[in-house]
């Protein structure tokens, strides 16, 4: 086998040597094309329908950049046998993804609930899965060992120190998984962010005495333009209002489905068996399931006589029938008990049913993480102590987005601001 040059939208030509072809051709990674990146985005960003599988093969291009950067500014600190185990940690870093990515890493989904790093742990522990014995063929056993201490974060493996920056390549604030899926979602979306310079941020990067990765001085406004993109990004495409109310639709759609089958009313395929009833799920039989199994259900689902599976099928089918956010910015998290109760009340009586017609969708994002997580300048300062803009992010966000049907949205957000700021109730003074 031959090394091969993949072409990319996002970098352009992304050179795999025939070792690492051996990994991208098992069909535990072939299978990342049918895994969406963004799940339910595509019903606000037409376009950012991409997979896992380039993400994981950009990811995977940076490591090898910022791998040889660090050689070249810093030679005999990393060993060309740590360089390319951080290049297939950054690869195969999403191989466990279920069907929808994040979306369904939720136990509300499945029987048999692991994150995606522990069913990615057990794919490639297998003697009975392709990347499985790839991955024993390519590293074999001793650096097999290693390559899972570094993408568990281990300092050590059998004797042998672990650079703590060998983790933070992959895995930190400032990684290659992180600045692939910025640039390739905002690409994708045609959000239009910004961006930033990402071979300037790691022109800049070195590793410290303790093994840590740091910034040159000079580096600051590039990692400012990450973070800010890394901000907006989070604001107007992940939690955007339309992509919070799809993932509620799938996810209830799932759950449904799974009442139905226990009840005798709903006959499921294998694969959707197995992922919403199987408490006994085997890595074999998790690997096999794509977004397709479900997209395919969805055409029979809206037509089947229960109106709660219907309704949603046929939504996200056909894009019509949303339920509309109250546009009430404050709503915050403790507010939920006193604005609920009251909303219920509308709902419920304009006929509606308010155990599905009130949805409720929360935005949770922690903000620039200082200190533990943070990025440090080359004089040891973290980067919120020298830059007000930095500082500015490291407030968490959290945020209520409660939706209704159309027909009462004026009236619940004419009664919720009348909750939240008395002398503000009507929609014409803001």
């Amino acid at each position: 086998m031959r090394e091969r040059v993949i072409r990319d939208e996002i970098h352009r030509d992304i050179l795999v040597p025939a070792r690492i072809a051996k990994l991208i051709d098992t069909k535990e990674f072939q299978r990342l094309r049918f895994i969406q990146q963004l799940s339910t985005c595509y019903y606000v960003f037409p376009s950012a329908n991409h997979s896992r599988f380039v993400h994981s093969l950009g990811a995977f291009h940076l490591a090898t950049v910022l791998s040889r950067q660090i050689q070249d500014n810093q030679p005999g600190l990393l060993s060309d046998a740590d360089a390319e185990l951080v290049q297939i940690a950054a690869l195969l870093h999403d191989i466990g993804h279920p069907p929808f990515s994040h979306l369904l890493e939720n136990p509300a989904v499945f029987a048999t609930f692991h994150s995606h790093e522990h069913w990615g742990r057990l794919l490639l522990e297998s003697e009975e899965t392709e990347i499985g014995l790839a991955i024993r063929e390519v590293l074999g056993a001793a650096q097999l060992g290693r390559l899972f201490a570094v993408m568990s974060g281990e300092s050590e493996h059998d004797g042998k120190p672990i650079p703590s920056f060998l983790k933070e390549i992959v895995s930190s604030q400032l990684d290659v998984d992180r600045m692939d899926y910025l640039m390739r979602d905002e690409r994708n979306s045609g959000a239009q962010i910004g961006g930033f310079d990402v071979e300037r941020v790691f022109r800049a990067l070195r590793v410290g005495e303790d093994g840590h990765l740091f910034a040159m001085n000079w580096g600051q406004p590039a990692i400012e333009a990450y973070l800010v993109t890394r901000f907006h990004m989070y604001t107007q495409v992940y939690f955007h209002k339309v992509n919070m109310l799809t993932q509620s639709y799938l996810t209830r759609l799932l759950v449904r489905a799974r009442i139905l089958k226990q009840e005798g009313k709903l006959q499921l395929s294998r694969e959707l068996n197995n992922m919403l009833c199987n408490e006994s799920l085997t890595a074999a039989e998790y690997v096999v399931l794509t977004d397709a199994h479900i997209l395919v259900a969805l055409p029979d689902w809206a037509a089947h006589d229960d109106q709660h599976l219907s309704e949603d099928a046929q939504r996200l089918l056909s894009r019509r029938g949303f339920h509309k956010s109250l546009r009430i910015d404050e709503l915050s998290l403790g507010m939920v008990d006193k604005v609920t109760e009251t909303i219920c009340e509308i709902v419920s009586t304009a006929g509606y049913d308010e155990s599905r017609d009130l949805i409720q969708a929360t935005i949770s994002k922690s903000g620039y993480k200082p200190y533990v997580e943070g990025i440090r300048l080359e004089d040891g300062r973290d980067m919120s102590e020298v830059s007000e803009l930095v500082r500015s992010l490291t407030q968490p966000t959290e945020r209520l987005l409660i939706f209704v049907p159309e027909e009462v949205r004026d009236e619940c957000e004419t009664a919720a601001r009348a909750l939240i700021k008395p002398k503000q109730a009507h929609l014409g003074e803001f």
